[in-house]
């Protein structure tokens, strides 16, 4: 691919979409280079040939940026999707809500890495846009790993692991779906204590049980487990799905049916609206004003740029997060008296850990949006800036009069994002939180093996996957602007973090191939002093082998020596910290909290 000539800031086009005019070739492990490749046409990119064993992007007016994608280091044992799961903590944290570490049944690495990828690409991009090739040297080469994003994925409870105090909670095996007396797998949310215990009064639920089940149920976003009384799992076996709705209507609370894959993929409409469509949404709006040239940094190609997010929970903060790792300022609105999520425990040098894993290094500004005043400083704040970012509900910003129209008012240059849970889609959709996407969408199904229920993971699979989409939309965005001179408005959701996820499975579900693993696939083997996992090509060989007399070295070297790979699996997050197999260290912040290395390297 021929270096082309280099772009500027100031030489605007009309291109619709971000990568227009520019064309790719990809090398590399297929499980690890689908997303990317896949990401790379839906922004317009072209296809050609690539260069052996990297990633290759440029064209219309860019120079080439190049990309190395792997599972992990040479010789770290880290080498497929099962390795990195085991390896990272990822297996321990799924498996919490079993009591023994499990693997997820989808290639959840893989597929967070390919978003890396792009989202690296895309910064390299944004970074010669804004500095063209004047005194300063752009990023042109991008290094991702999926033992990194696995760090990543685990960022908070790893955080959690490591606080200064211990949870104030029980980690313990427990947690939904519940179960109708017709047999009906169903996820429930709320996340007012009222409204969870309106729903078990109604079914006629003890008071013991609704108060114990309570604090479990809240935290086990943060914990990836709910122990909560077992007499809630009998309330809801006498009682119909039919009544067990209808007590959710009463009571405020929301259910949702768990679908599997065939179902999912057999909906009518599903393949236009749902797996086939763009993970993100991408709409110029009116121009703006020219941006000055600045060359970033070397290695943070967002530098000069602002950041402004108001963001709740995981999905938001954890876009802002990647945005300021790139190299932005992030200013973060929290409402008067700060965000509650700073207190919550385990603590950090007074900070929750957890809270840190999302917010280090983030301004903030107090703000009250349902005060007419304070309004008037959001959008003052947001003229200033070039990103805002928000994860409100549904409707929210534009009874506020803050949404992206009223926003281009104050700033016609702004790229306005909006991270959430279904993007309008589809019609029936419940709650747009983490566990109830799983549920609508089968990501429930598709995490455990064939011969198992399906059950949505109670770790945030799909708050980080739809972090990482968020991140992504908005470099999208911000190259646009940069190419059109056009403020951008971007959406993404958990619904397109869940079809990028799924996109295999659907794929051979639609075609009526089974879409679901064996039983017993990513399920590591124990040993008399831990786990090990197999490579997901050794699993069956591996599984013929007795190891729970042996240490697990010893394990490990049996396989070995017979060819088959495998590792250990990390059961005690805060290993993780001197393990000699990540191809990154883990620091800690100036709390004194864990802080995961950056998910990419940048050259």
């Amino acid at each position: 691919m021929a270096p082309p000539s280099t772009t500027t800031s100031t030489t605007y086009t009309s291109v619709r979409r971000p990568l227009e005019a520019l064309r790719f070739g990809i090398e590399g492990p297929p499980a690890l280079t689908r997303v990317v490749a896949d990401h790379l046409r839906r922004l317009g990119a072209r296809a050609s040939d690539g260069d052996a064993g990297e990633i290759v992007l440029g064209g219309g007016g860019f120079a080439p940026v190049t990309a190395r994608t792997a599972w992990g280091e040479l010789g770290s044992g880290i080498e497929d999707e099962a390795t990195a799961q085991a390896a990272t903590g990822v297996m321990a944290v799924h498996g919490r809500r079993h009591g023994a570490p499990r693997g997820l049944g989808v290639d959840y690495l893989a597929t967070a890495t390919g978003v890396l990828t792009v989202q690296g690409l895309l910064a390299a991009l944004i970074g010669q846009a804004r500095g063209g090739m004047g005194s300063r040297i752009p990023v042109s080469h991008v290094r991702t790993t999926a033992d990194r994003a696995g760090l990543l994925a685990v960022s908070q409870y790893l955080a959690a692991a490591g606080a200064d105090e211990q949870e104030s909670v029980e980690l313990a095996p427990g947690g939904p779906p519940f179960t109708s007396a017709d047999g009906v797998l169903f996820e429930l949310e709320t996340l007012d204590p009222g409204a969870w215990a309106a729903f078990w009064r109604v079914l006629d639920a003890p008071a013991g049980p609704i108060r114990a089940g309570w604090r479990p149920f809240q935290f086990r976003y943060a914990t990836a487990c709910a122990p909560f009384p077992a007499e809630l799992h009998d309330v809801t076996r006498h009682h119909t799905w039919e009544r067990i709705r209808r007590a959710a209507g009463q009571s405020g609370a929301e259910v949702c049916r768990v679908r599997t894959l065939a179902e999912r993929a057999g909906e009518a409409g599903e393949p236009a609206e749902g797996a086939d469509a763009d993970p993100w949404t991408l709409t110029p709006l009116r121009p703006g004003n020219a941006p000055v040239v600045m060359p970033p940094a070397p290695g943070r190609p967002l530098a000069g740029l602002t950041v402004l997010e108001a963001g709740r929970r995981i999905q938001a903060p954890l876009a802002a997060h990647l945005l300021g790792l790139l190299g932005a300022r992030v200013i973060r609105v929290e409402p008067p008296g700060g965000d509650p999520l700073r207190g919550m425990p385990p603590a950090c040098g007074g900070i929750s850990a957890r809270w840190l894993a999302l917010n280090r290094g983030k301004e903030a500004v107090e703000i009250d949006i349902k005060a007419s005043g304070d309004r008037r400083r959001l959008r003052e704040l947001a003229a200033g800036a070039d990103v805002f970012l928000h994860n409100w509900a549904p409707g929210k910003a534009a009874e506020l009069r803050l949404d992206a129209e009223h926003l281009a008012d104050a700033n016609p240059s702004l790229v306005y994002a909006y991270t959430g849970g279904w993007a309008g889609r589809p019609a029936d959709a419940p709650m747009g939180t983490d566990f109830m996407v799983q549920a609508r969408t089968a990501v429930g199904d598709a995490v455990h093996p064939a011969g198992e229920p399906p059950a949505p993971s109670l770790m945030t699979l799909l708050d980080v996957l739809g972090g990482l989409h968020g991140a992504e939309a908005v470099l999208a965005g911000l190259l646009l602007r940069e190419r059109t001179g056009h403020g951008v408005r971007v959406e993404s959701s958990l619904l397109g973090a869940a079809d990028t996820l799924l996109a295999p499975a659907l794929g051979a579900a639609a075609t009526g191939s089974d879409p679901r693993r064996p039983a017993g696939f990513r399920h590591p083997l124990p040993t008399a002093d831990g786990w090990i996992a197999p490579s997901d090509t050794c699993a069956a060989a591996a599984a013929a082998y007795d190891l729970s007399g042996m240490c697990t070295e010893d394990a490990l070297d049996q396989l070995r020596s017979h060819g088959l790979t495998a590792t250990g699996v990390t059961t005690d997050l805060t290993g993780l910290s001197h393990d000699p197999r990540l191809s990154g260290s883990i620091s800690r912040d100036a709390h004194g909290a864990p802080a995961v290395p950056d998910p990419w390297s940048l050259a």
